[in-house]
C-alpha cells in the first residue's frame, strides 16, 4: 500500500457514521405548524450556488453505474444536464433569480482518469459563452483537474482572467489523493492568489461504494458524504488554510460531519486546537436538501456568512425554492438580514459581484 493510499484510508475511515443524519429530512417546523407571522416577510433573491451542467457540446454519464431500477430517473437527469433551454427554465420554476454552474469532470468520464487539457478548455469555454449570454441569471465555475499541478494553475488563470468565470469547481478527491495532496497545491494557491472561490464537490470512492452497496442509494450518499468531510478535514489538518490565508472552499451539506469534527464532537478533540477557527475564516457550507436542523448547525458553527443556497440541480429538482429556504431559515431563528445572506449575498460576495 502507498503511503497516499494509507493517508487517505486513515483519514477517510472514522468519519461516515456522523453524516449518516444528512439522509433523514426533518417534518415541518415547530414555527410553521403554528402559522405565518403577521407581517410577511419579503420574499428572498436566492442565488443557487450548486448547480450542475454538461452542455450540449458533451456527453453526460451522470449515474451511469447505478442499478437498472435507477436508470429511468438518471437519463431525464442526464437529458436536464445537456439542455440549455432547461437550465434557464428551472431559474424560473424554483422561484430563483440566479443559479452559479459548473461542469463535473465525473459528469463526462473524466473524474478517475487525466482528463485531457483540450478537453477541459472546450468545457471552460463553452460555460463562459453560456454565461456571457445570460448576466444576472447565470454564473460560472471554471473545471480544472484539481490534481494537474502547474498544468492546472494555468487553465484556471486562463478561466478567469481571459473568460471571465467566477471561481473554481474541483473534486474532493482523485485516486488516492485528497487536496492536501502537493499535486493539487498549485491550483489551489492560484485560487487563493485570484482571490476565487473553491467549489469542493463530493465524488464516489470505489472502496467505499463497494463497502456500502448493500444500502442502496443511501450507501451512494452515505460514500460521497465521507469523502467530501475527508477533503476538508484533509485540508486543515494538513495545513493548507496555514500556507494560503486568502483561501475560501465551499463545501457540500454532505460534508458536515466534518464540520463537527472541526468543532470537537466525538473524536473531534483529536484535531488542532484551532480547527474551529480556521473553518470559521475559509470554510463555506451550502443548504443542499434545506433541512433547517443542518442549516441551524452550519450557522452556529460557521455564521451565518458562510452559509451558502445550494440544491444541487439537477440530481435534485427542488420546486418552490425560495418559498422552503425562507421557511427553513425562519425556522432557524435567523433575522431578515441574516436570510437574505445564506439565500443569496454570500454567494454573491464570494463571486466578487457588487450587491
Amino acid at each position: 500500500m502507498t503511503s497516499g493510499t494509507l493517508k487517505r484510508r486513515q483519514m477517510i475511515g472514522g468519519l461516515g457514521a456522523g453524516l449518516a443524519a444528512t439522509l433523514v429530512r426533518p417534518e415541518a417546523s415547530h414555527a410553521q405548524s403554528h402559522g405565518a407571522s403577521a407581517s410577511p416577510a419579503p420574499v428572498l433573491k436566492v442565488v443557487d450556488f450548486h448547480t450542475h451542467y454538461v452542455g450540449s457540446r458533451f456527453t453526460s454519464i451522470a449515474g451511469a453505474s447505478t442499478p437498472a431500477a435507477q436508470q429511468s430517473y438518471w437519463q431525464d437527469v442526464n437529458r436536464a444536464l445537456t439542455s440549455r433551454d432547461e437550465l434557464l427554465a428551472s431559474i424560473d420554476e424554483a422561484g430563483i433569480v440566479a443559479r452559479v454552474v459548473n461542469t463535473p469532470l465525473e459528469f463526462i468520464g473524466a473524474a478517475d482518469g487525466n482528463a485531457a487539457p483540450d478537453l477541459i478548455r472546450r468545457i471552460n469555454d463553452q460555460l463562459a459563452e453560456l454565461v456571457s449570454k445570460h448576466p444576472g441569471r447565470l454564473y460560472g465555475l471554471a473545471t480544472v483537474d484539481a490534481y494537474g499541478g502547474d498544468a492546472a494553475a494555468l487553465e484556471l488563470t486562463r478561466a478567469v482572467r481571459e473568460l471571465g468565470l467566477r471561481g473554481v469547481f474541483v473534486e474532493s478527491a482523485k485516486g488516492d489523493f485528497l487536496l492536501d495532496a502537493p499535486q493539487a497545491r498549485p491550483t489551489l494557491a492560484t485560487a487563493a492568489a485570484l482571490g476565487i472561490p473553491v467549489f469542493v464537490h463530493p465524488v464516489s470512492d470505489p472502496q467505499l461504494r463497494q463497502r456500502f452497496a448493500k444500502y442502496r442509494r443511501a450507501g451512494i450518499t452515505l460514500t460521497r458524504s465521507t469523502i467530501n468531510s475527508a477533503a476538508l478535514i484533509a485540508l486543515i489538518e494538513g495545513g493548507t488554510f496555514d500556507d494560503l490565508p486568502g483561501l475560501r472552499v465551499v463545501v457540500t451539506t454532505l460534508a458536515i460531519g466534518a464540520l463537527l469534527l472541526t468543532g470537537g464532537f466525538g473524536d473531534g478533540g483529536r484535531l488542532r486546537q484551532d480547527a474551529p477557527a480556521l473553518a470559521r475564516r475559509h470554510v463555506y457550507i451550502d443548504t443542499m436538501g434545506i433541512y433547517p436542523v443542518l442549516i441551524r448547525s452550519a450557522v452556529d458553527m460557521l455564521g451565518a456568512d458562510h452559509v451558502l443556497a445550494g440544491t444541487d440541480w439537477p440530481i435534485f429538482k427542488e420546486k418552490s425554492v425560495t418559498e422552503r429556504l425562507q421557511s427553513a431559515l425562519a425556522a432557524c431563528g435567523l433575522d431578515q438580514a441574516d436570510q437574505q445572506r445564506v439565500a443569496g449575498g454570500n454567494a454573491l460576495s464570494l463571486l466578487g459581484i457588487r450587491q
